[in-house]
């Protein structure tokens, strides 16, 4: 693990579409130790991105070590965190394809590091690095929406139509991992805020039936507009 003089004041955090990225393919796969267990990162111009799914990319999202992975940006040195999170839309107009910045988030199996000496924060997504991203995807002429509300279900099953046709009223996106994250960064007084990219319609909100593989054929087609963000990303000063 690199030493606190090395201070990574920008952290990046993401999933399977993160994986397969050509920035990542000439980078070293390093792991920081923490009380909760090891978390795996590369260093892109001495930023550190952290596979959520873990090394091979194999995690579900039920299994993910969140405390492990957001402590271990803490531990780096890391203050702003910017997400990449794959979600399925709740609106019509919301079309796969789409990126969405969330303004906030419903998650009612929320995790949290003060288990035992409870500490009563009120959780929010940073909008000064909403800004940040939303000036990034302006530039990068992406078709986006600026706000939208993020429901956080557990997985690893998708949702039934019944549970969407409910969330949908409450919701502008569904996914599993976000919310867990942006609460712990917040418990550990770190900025949080997220690119999420709409990958599928939720379960019955359009005729044609999900499935997987359509939702990581989407993810696919995707990556090339995220490694445009992210490489806007490892060029900002914050």
């Amino acid at each position: 693990m690199q030493k606190n003089s090395l201070a990574y004041k920008i952290g990046i955090i993401g999933g399977g579409s993160l994986a397969n990225l050509s920035i990542l393919k000439k980078t070293k796969l390093k792991n920081v130790s923490t009380p909760y267990g090891k978390a795996f990162y590369c260093l892109i111009k001495k930023k550190p991105l952290v596979l959520r799914h873990g090394p091979k990319n194999n995690i579900p999202p039920h299994k993910i070590n969140y405390k492990a992975n957001i402590s271990a940006l803490k531990k780096l040195g890391v203050k702003y965190i910017f997400s990449f999170n794959s979600v399925g839309s709740l609106k019509n107009k919301i079309k796969p394809g789409n990126f969405l910045i969330p303004t906030d988030y419903i998650d009612f199996d929320t995790l949290t590091f003060y288990e035992k000496n409870p500490r009563f924060i009120t959780p929010q997504v940073s909008e000064k690095l909403r800004n940040t991203l939303l000036q990034i995807l302006e530039k990068l002429n992406l078709k986006f929406f600026r706000k939208g509300v993020y429901f956080n279900t557990k997985g690893p099953r998708l949702e039934t139509k019944a549970e969407i046709n409910l969330i949908k009223n409450f919701a502008d996106i569904v996914g599993m991992t976000m919310a867990k994250e942006a609460t712990l960064a917040d418990e550990l007084k770190l900025e949080y805020a997220s690119v999420c990219s709409v990958d599928n319609y939720a379960h019955g909100l359009v005729k044609k039936p999900l499935s997987i593989e359509d939702i990581r054929e989407n993810q696919i087609r995707n990556t090339k507009n995220i490694e445009r963000i992210i490489e806007k990303i490892l060029r900002i000063k914050i």
